[in-house]
Order: C-alpha cells, then structure tokens, then sequence
C-alpha cells in the first residue's frame, strides 16, 4: 500500500500569491504552487511551464530565484 505523502504549503508572506510547497521526505526540491493543486519545481520548470502571469508574480515574490535561472529566459 503506497503511503500518503504529507505536503505542506506556507507563503512567505501576509498576501504574497505563491505558496511554498514543503514534503515530508524531500530533501534540496524547491517547489511552489499558485493554487495548492498545481505544484511546480522551480529546477525543472521554471519558467517552461509558468504561464506569463505566474513568471510575473514569482518575479515579484521571489527574485532571487529569477535572477539565479535568469539565463533560462534567454534561451
């Protein structure tokens, strides 16, 4: 029987829109979700799988990242 994998979500901050993604037995993921459905990972699909909304907001709300995965945008 597969196990239940518990997943937590948290934001950052009071009214940011991306929700952080925490699971219980991952180590090194760096995942978020704008609808607590739909869970991205930032190392393999940002920003291929972002909609043109969601890249804005993670821009907003995590610019380090965008700045880390900036030659990504380029190719």
């Amino acid at each position: 029987m597969k196990k239940m994998e518990e997943i937590t979500f948290y934001r950052n901050k009071r009214g940011d829109k991306v929700w952080r993604v925490d699971r219980v037995d991952e180590i090194g993921g760096i995942e978020v979700s704008f609808d607590k459905k739909k869970i991205y990972n930032l190392w393999t699909d940002y920003p291929s799988k972002f909609s043109a909304e969601e890249i804005e907001i993670i821009k907003k709300e995590m610019p380090y990242w965008v700045d880390f995965f900036k030659s990504r945008e380029e190719e």
